[in-house]
């Protein structure tokens, strides 16, 4: 999918926009990091499916071979051991298509990034 040439203004509408396998992947991650942080709110920023919760936690994105899962530096750090299996960038990981979604690994960083972000936000109200 060419998500260059598309303006999204909802995930419903992001996920719908790509084959039904990548569907199910996305909207698994989705109800995954819904139930992790339920009082995020769904955004969509850069042309990706984010959650915010005072500012954004995590993003993530379906490409033609993987789900990319954006929790920032500060997640993929905190996880680097598990994490280590998939191919990961500084702020970014991979999850491949014709692999399972490792949703208690997800569900452990987004509950980290909730925790930072919280910890962050009672920091700037002192």
């Amino acid at each position: 999918m060419d998500t260059t040439e598309t303006k999204f203004n909802n995930i419903d509408k992001y996920i719908a926009g790509f084959p039904k396998e990548t569907q199910e992947l996305l909207e698994q991650i989705r109800v995954t990091i819904k139930k992790a942080a339920p009082e995020a709110e769904e955004v969509i920023s850069y042309q990706m499916a984010a959650f915010r919760l005072h500012r954004i936690l995590v993003y993530f994105a379906g490409f033609k071979n993987h789900i990319g899962f954006y929790p920032g530096a500060s997640g993929v750090e905190a996880f680097k051991k598990e994490l280590s299996v998939y191919k990961s960038g500084k702020g970014s990981v991979q999850f491949p298509l014709d692999k399972p979604i490792p949703s208690e690994l997800i569900t452990r960083i987004v509950k980290f990034r909730v925790n930072e972000n919280l910890n962050l936000a009672k920091t700037k109200k002192k």
